[in-house]
């Protein structure tokens, strides 16, 4: 019976072991974090990793932080809690999202960690931490076990910065230095080429290969709201892997991980395995420091690990989300291998497919377009003579019109295929172009099915069809003067500044012409002597200016 008795209590104190932590139930665990097994932890390193949502908090910040499995790899149980850097007992509290996570009440506080409800294999455990008033820097920490006999501790997040902690300080010019060791022990890039990070003018990033997989990025401008670095497989935005460096909520500077679908905001990512070293907004320019663990991800992913390089800024809303940057990124010429040795400078160029867009409005709403109204309206009484069975006037006024129509569209078709879509980042130049070019195919249909010459109807016609082009060419300058904003890169603005003077220009050569329409029907001028009459005279010199301000602004959107 002695013998009986003991093996049931040697049964009793091995299914507590093994069996009780099976639901979970480790609160003796809550200070040592270690689970009662024979088994030894784990030294190699672990194929997990705890990702949160920011990297700075203030009270009452709720923070999504993730416990994830790398690879095929698995946890059957856990403990998660977060801590004050160099504590030793659980703050805050978990608002648990799981059905697979449940709360212990660690250090007297309900909720204060978070640990499995069954051994069933996971690979992703998830919860929304809120911070506690009176808590310094913290991390989070778990132990986590692949099955009964192998399992790991001491698995921690990046530091989490209070809002209670001293401020980082600022970089000063005997401190940051970054662009030293470019080209000869990590690999930078620069807009201008070779500029010193400091200067308020320069835009810099760098990474230098740590070893693992693991990479340090600095990166740095002047903006008041964010500077961001991106990886994609080609110069076009979309599938590619950011990190920003940019103001929080509450003006502070943290690091955020994103991924770039297209022409909208990206969409946040946990920040995974990261370290931030340093952060700092002083004079305007805002720079970060990490050390980066995760893998950079873009889809659909090339076949080697090089990659463009995009370095972008722009402001920030009041809760801390970015907003469209203002200008296009700075982008390497060409892919790049962020571990090598290398400096290099790149340029904020406009794509092909972007500037062939502005391209072809230009030529669409600058020329072939006034041209043919100029002849519909002005000319109608000088060019009679028949061609192919209609007035000279009225086949140039067609042939105008209909090249007008088809540029537009394609021009609205390239920037749809550039933007993969409607972009949420569209704003007025988009929704201007839409209305253009619902409107110009409008015009055609209408006058297509125009009443005869004798109809008593025609003159609604004829104020619809006016109205509707007067419409049309006003919207389409007021969306060039938007694009022409976007596609600048100079500082003086001079392709806005040009498409203003050609406005001018075409409102000058539009009185002239109605004084002279004017002075003809009341007979008070008459030129039937001249070989050439005044209107086609006035016609040619407005053609010779309009080319000009149309060739100078094509230049432009060339060089962009």
């Amino acid at each position: 019976m002695e013998n009986l008795a003991s093996f049931f209590l040697l049964w009793g104190a091995f299914s507590s072991g093994v069996f009780g932590y099976s639901n979970g139930k480790i609160s003796v665990a809550c200070s040592s974090m270690v689970p009662g097994h024979r088994d030894s932890a784990q030294t190699s390193a672990p194929p997990y990793a705890i990702s949160i949502s920011k990297s700075s908090f203030v009270p009452g910040d709720e923070i999504i932080v993730s416990l994830t499995a790398s690879g095929d790899s698995s946890f059957e149980g856990f403990l998660l809690q977060a801590r004050e850097v160099g504590g030793d007992v659980a703050v805050g509290h978990f608002r648990i999202l799981d059905p697979n996570s449940q709360g212990l009440a660690c250090n007297n506080i309900q909720n204060s960690s978070l640990s499995h409800t069954d051994k069933a294999k996971k690979q992703n455990i998830t919860a929304i931490w809120i911070t506690a008033p009176g808590i310094g820097d913290v991390e989070f920490r778990a132990t986590a076990l692949y099955n009964f006999s192998v399992f790991w501790t001491q698995v921690r997040s990046q530091v989490l910065v209070s809002s209670s902690s001293p401020l980082v300080p600022t970089f000063s010019s005997t401190t940051i230095s970054t662009e030293e060791g470019c080209g000869k022990n990590k690999f930078c890039f620069s807009n201008p080429a070779g500029c010193n990070a400091s200067s308020p003018n320069c835009y810099f990033m760098s990474s230098a290969a740590l070893g693992s997989d693991a990479f340090q990025f600095e990166m740095s401008g002047l903006s008041d709201g964010y500077v961001a670095i991106g990886f994609s497989d080609d110069k076009i935005m979309g599938d590619d892997d950011v990190y920003i460096c940019g103001k929080n909520a509450t003006d502070r500077i943290e690091v955020q991980h994103a991924f770039s679908t297209g022409r909208s905001t990206p969409s946040p990512r946990p920040l995974g395995n990261v370290d931030v070293l340093t952060t700092s907004f002083s004079e305007g320019i805002i720079r970060c420091s990490f050390i980066s663990r995760n893998p950079i991800s873009t889809q659909p992913r090339s076949t080697d690990s090089l990659y463009y390089i995009f370095l972008a800024f722009g402001p920030s809303s009041a809760d801390g989300r970015i907003r469209k940057h203002p200008r296009t990124p700075f982008i390497t010429d060409q892919k790049v291998d962020i571990s090598s040795f290398a400096a290099v400078g790149g340029t904020s160029s406009t794509p092909l497919i972007i500037k062939a867009h502005g391209a072809l409005m230009l030529i669409a709403w600058m020329t072939t377009g006034s041209v043919g109204m100029i002849f519909a309206r002005y000319l109608k009484r000088s060019i009679k003579k028949p061609l192919l069975g209609k007035d000279i006037w009225f086949q140039i006024h067609f042939l105008m019109m209909l090249l007008t129509v088809v540029a537009t569209a394609i021009a609205f078709i390239l920037c749809f295929v550039a933007a993969k879509g409607w972009s949420e980042w569209a704003g007025a130049h988009a929704v201007i172009g839409c209305i253009v070019m619902i409107l110009s195919l409008i015009q055609p249909a209408i006058a297509f099915f125009r009443p005869s010459l004798q109809d008593n109807r025609r003159f609604i016609f004829n104020w619809f069809h006016m109205l509707n082009a007067l419409v049309i060419k006003v919207l389409a300058v007021a969306a060039i003067f938007l694009g022409l904003q976007m596609l600048s890169s100079s500082p003086s603005q001079w392709m806005v500044k040009t498409m203003g003077g050609f406005v001018a220009w075409e409102v000058l050569a539009a009185i002239l012409m109605d004084v002279t329409l004017w002075l003809k029907k009341k007979e008070m001028y008459e030129d039937s002597n001249t070989k050439v009459k005044s209107e086609v005279i006035l016609l040619m010199i407005y053609l010779c200016g309009n080319l000009a301000f149309l060739i100078a602004l094509l230049v432009g959107i060339g060089g962009s």
